[in-house]
């Protein structure tokens, strides 16, 4: 019994030794912290949501373009003016699809997003031209695919805020499918799962993946059930959330995998840069997008 008690005691205190207090305390706060700042984003206004994702926005493009320049080192020597141009371009976007909703009088920053879209448009093929010594077209394409992975998508987001009939609800409904697939797909894979996905994410397993979507969409459709919302609907954009968000968490993963790095950034500590934490929010939108624009409304 002395052997028995005194090994579970040295036991227990190894456990406490590698258990890193001061890294669970640190992603702890990190994530209230970001908890915090995204709930306040969602559910306050118009003009909260629309803040929170331009930083969300210039943060993606921020780290998209370093794991870029990692994998296309050509990539790395682009001038300011497209690094930053087609940020703000891509901008552009965001702003146009803020409809009617954001106006500084009789100005709105719909007609803004028009306007500086028009002018980008041609301001960077100029710009690029005459500064550029050697124009590549693979750099070039990759700013495009990231104006189509961030900045759509992003203004996509944008634009089911700003729907006059549901409003935050869409949002939301995609934010907190695509939370509870994430962790849900965690959980079950981590107690039953045994074949892998992919070798992109040697992690993520075929069980964790398919118990996170359907858990997702049930979980969704008995919160409307009880909200009194659609409940068809609600279940519908759950599975397309959580289905096109795990294809988002792969394209993120494989885009680290070529740059040869574990996160995209460190604006969380302990969780990881923006793309980590929105990248399959950035592929759920055009489809859910697509789905409330033609099916739902």
């Amino acid at each position: 019994m002395k052997f028995t008690v005194f090994s579970f005691l040295l036991t227990a205190n190894k456990l406490t030794m590698a258990f890193n207090w001061q890294t669970f305390w640190t992603r702890t706060w990190t994530a209230l912290i970001f908890a915090a700042v995204m709930v306040t984003g969602l559910f306050w206004n118009q003009w909260a949501f629309f803040i929170l994702f331009s930083i969300v926005h210039f943060g993606c493009w921020y780290e998209y373009q370093k794991l870029v320049a990692k994998f296309a080192t050509d990539y790395e020597a682009i001038t300011p003016f497209h690094r930053y141009g087609v940020m703000l371009a891509g901008w552009t976007l965001v702003l146009y699809f803020t409809g009617k909703g954001l106006t500084f009088g009789s100005f709105s920053l719909h007609a803004l997003g028009w306007w500086a879209g028009l002018l980008f448009l041609f301001v960077l093929p100029i710009t690029e031209l005459l500064f550029t010594r050697h124009i590549s077209l693979q750099n070039i394409r990759y700013s495009a695919l990231g104006i189509l992975y961030i900045s759509l998508s992003l203004g996509l987001l944008m634009d089911l805020r700003t729907h006059p009939e549901f409003g935050y609800l869409l949002p939301v409904t995609i934010i907190f499918s695509i939370w509870i697939n994430d962790t849900m797909a965690y959980l079950v894979g981590s107690m039953i799962g045994k074949t892998p996905l992919t070798a992109i994410s040697p992690k993520k397993t075929w069980e964790g993946t398919l118990g996170g979507i359907i858990i997702s969409i049930a979980a969704m459709g008995v919160l409307s059930y009880f909200t009194h919302h659609p409940v068809f609907h609600a279940a519908v954009i759950a599975a397309i959330a959580a289905i096109s968000g795990t294809f988002g968490d792969l394209l993120e993963s494989k885009l680290k995998r070529l740059a040869g790095v574990k996160d995209s950034g460190q604006i969380m500590p302990g969780h990881g840069g923006f793309l980590d934490r929105f990248d399959s929010l950035l592929l759920a939108v055009p489809f859910v997008w697509v789905y409330v624009k033609f099916i739902l409304t």
